[in-house]
């Protein structure tokens, strides 16, 4: 008798980032597996109303936080995570790996889970070819523009501000942040179809994080038979979107799922209002490219949030500016530079400096006085789509905006859908919203936003 999926939910996750949460619930969507991400763990109430969901995920922003912050915050959310009664909990964290000791721990993270669920052992995926991420022998693997880098000498994740990228060797990477026994399986055990002999021997009354390679659909859909084989013994999982991207893929294989459900898109509208606090070249990318398709490109002084009373001037100044390119039958732009060689990122460093103010701080106040400038934008326009990019300003952004919820319904680029929001707010219930992670999305994707959907190319 052939294998059927159980009914209710099939994954439960939360995100260590705004943006990185929403991928999840896009692989789960586009394989018509309906889901749901709230943006703060939800009442009992508010989850019955999305009960049906197949993948009932929460973002978060610990990739931001120090292990004290998790120490305290973590462990009730893999209790209310285990509430849920999925067979698979996942850690979910950035396909770059964004972390370090003392910021974003994943190792910190996996430990905590560990105590609360109590798994034979963590598988960790965080290869996703879909979005240009690979994994061999170990070491992680990053594209830019079509072409690969290994982590360590990534253009961008090498000079990270935060969590730069010295070591591409993922369990070595994650050494520095848990004492826990970090085992590997590579590809050719995958290819040879010895994952489940190797899995045995790795095994241990420790619970020793697993890590997988990864490089294409075949190697995934390996590694997905190894996790939904053993739920009942890992229950907890971390790793990017790749964790999903391999589930499906394996239930695709096993005729679980159907292999192509229809795509979905919605339809273009003329003018959206957008926010970046990213300094990634691919955003930075994506700014020219929108200044030459109907956007006007509006730069928000960020030096100024070092002190708040002039932060909240260089707020309304910006949303004023933002208004009236509206007025003016453009798309509003707000960001706060372009790329990692902005003059604008060393002057927010020196600031920082010069005031004695908290980067991090500092860095909060910009996430949250973007979304205050979109959500004043939205309220004066009545514009009924936005975006907001940027990993870290995504989670700020969304909150200020006052949204608990989002599902998926369109895809725009992997890694980042367009979604619909959910709110108590009527004016927000109902906002078609894409989160961009730094590193997502093609050079056309603000314009792809606007379109509904991917822009065919001539």
């Amino acid at each position: 008798m052939t294998e059927a999926l159980p009914p209710g939910p099939l994954l439960a996750y939360y995100g260590d980032d705004f943006t990185g949460s929403a991928a999840v619930m896009e692989v789960m969507s586009f394989a018509g597996l309906d889901s749901v991400m709230f943006l703060r763990p939800p009442s009992p109430e508010r989850l019955a109303a999305f009960a049906n969901r197949r993948c009932i995920g929460i973002a978060g922003i610990a990739r931001s936080k120090p292990p004290a912050w998790m120490d305290e915050y973590l462990p009730p959310i893999f209790a209310a995570l285990a509430g849920i009664g999925a067979p698979v909990i996942h850690y979910k964290v950035c396909s770059t790996f964004d972390s370090a000791p003392g910021i974003g721990s994943i190792g910190r993270a996996i430990d905590l889970g560990v105590a609360t669920l109590a798994p034979a052992f963590v598988p960790l995926v965080v290869a996703a070819p879909a979005i240009g991420r690979y994994q061999l022998f170990g070491n992680l693997f990053a594209a830019v523009a079509g072409v690969g880098h290994r982590l360590d000498r990534h253009p961008v994740m090498a000079r990270h501000p935060v969590t730069p990228m010295d070591e591409a060797d993922l369990a070595r990477h994650l050494a520095r942040q848990t004492t826990r026994r970090i085992g590997l399986i590579d590809l050719p055990t995958l290819q040879q179809g010895k994952a489940q002999a190797a899995l045995d021997a790795l095994q241990g009354e420790d619970a020793p994080v697993i890590v997988i390679d990864g490089v294409d659909e075949p190697s995934l859909a390996a590694a997905g038979a190894l996790i939904w084989q053993n739920r009942q013994a890992c229950r907890l999982v971390a790793g990017s979107q790749g964790i999903e991207y391999a589930l499906v893929a394996h239930w695709r294989q096993a005729g679980l799922i159907p292999r192509s459900p229809p795509a979905m898109r919605v339809a273009p509208v003329e003018r959206i209002a957008v926010v970046s606090g990213s300094c990634s070249p691919v955003t930075a990318g994506q700014i020219v490219h929108a200044q030459q398709n109907g956007f006007a490109a509006l730069r928000l002084d960020a030096t100024r949030a070092v002190d708040p009373i002039a932060w909240q001037a260089e707020c309304g100044r910006a949303t004023a500016a933002a208004l009236d390119a509206l007025g003016q039958g453009t798309s509003p732009l707000v960001f706060t530079a372009e790329g990692p060689d902005d003059p604008a990122v060393p002057a927010l460093t020196e600031a920082c400096r010069s005031a004695g103010a908290e980067m991090a701080e500092v860095n909060d106040r910009i996430g949250a006085g973007l979304g205050t400038i979109l959500g004043a934008i939205l309220d004066t326009s009545g514009l009924g789509r936005a975006l907001i990019a940027g990993g870290d300003t995504s989670g700020h952004a969304t909150l200020a905006l006052g949204v608990d919820a989002l599902s998926a319904i369109a895809e725009i680029a992997p890694g980042s859908p367009l979604c619909r929001a959910y709110a108590d707010d009527a004016r927000r219930d109902g906002l078609e919203l894409a989160l961009k992670g730094g590193q997502i999305g093609g050079v056309d994707y603000f314009s792809a936003v606007r379109a509904g959907g991917p822009i065919e190319q001539a």
